[in-house]
């Protein structure tokens, strides 16, 4: 399945039965404001384990990442961030970088990885968030990689169709993507540490 939407102004239908898809455990493609990305809800285990097997990744290694809509809902899934690292991300996001923080709790035990660290992305893409937001809570993704060393990102969803779209529960054509992932920046320590440089611009 295949739901097409404006960037600008995603259908608010549209979104509904995405996030519907996600609901019943399903894996979407989707866009963000880098690259197309595998998503699944966070809280639905056997997605997320479906989304790793898809984008071959061990689920109890992987260094999965979580698309929130806003600051406060992020802070619902690490411990306390510290003013500095606050400041940066606000002045950062919604925008192309992943901001590994230190986890808590409540995360689910599929993203409890041996750092206890999770990625967290607000992106600038109105698709993106309207699904977060219909969902109630943050989506599992992981960036649609390639095997080609010289394509590594697919951009174009007419492509991401022809490879995907049997194999997962809906594709959201959002238009051409980015070729560049996300800027990676590890904030779990005493100083910000540039992990990826990527869309983002550094500081």
């Amino acid at each position: 399945m295949i739901l097409h939407m404006y960037p600008a102004h995603p259908s608010e239908r549209k979104v509904d039965r995405a996030a519907q898809i996600l609901r019943q455990g399903g894996v979407l493609i989707v866009p963000t404001d880098s690259v197309y990305a595998f998503a699944a809800d966070m809280m639905n285990t056997s997605a997320v384990d479906k989304l790793c097997r898809l984008r071959r990744l061990d689920p109890r290694k992987a260094m999965l990442s979580i698309i929130c809509a806003h600051l406060s809902q992020a802070s619902q899934w690490t411990t306390q961030i510290d003013n500095a690292t606050f400041r940066l991300m606000r002045q950062s996001l919604p925008g192309p970088y992943t901001f590994i923080l230190k986890s808590n709790n409540e995360v689910p035990k599929v993203f409890r990885n041996r750092k206890k660290t999770i990625g967290i992305r607000i992106p600038d893409n109105p698709i993106a968030l309207a699904l977060v937001r219909a969902l109630g809570n943050p989506i599992a993704v992981a960036s649609l990689k390639t095997d080609d060393e010289i394509v590594e990102y697919i951009t174009d969803p007419q492509e991401i169709a022809m490879r995907w779209e049997k194999q997962i529960d809906a594709i959201i054509d959002g238009g051409i993507g980015s070729h560049e992932p996300t800027t990676v920046v590890d904030c779990t320590g005493h100083e910000p540490v540039l992990l990826r440089q990527g869309a983002g611009q550094v500081w």
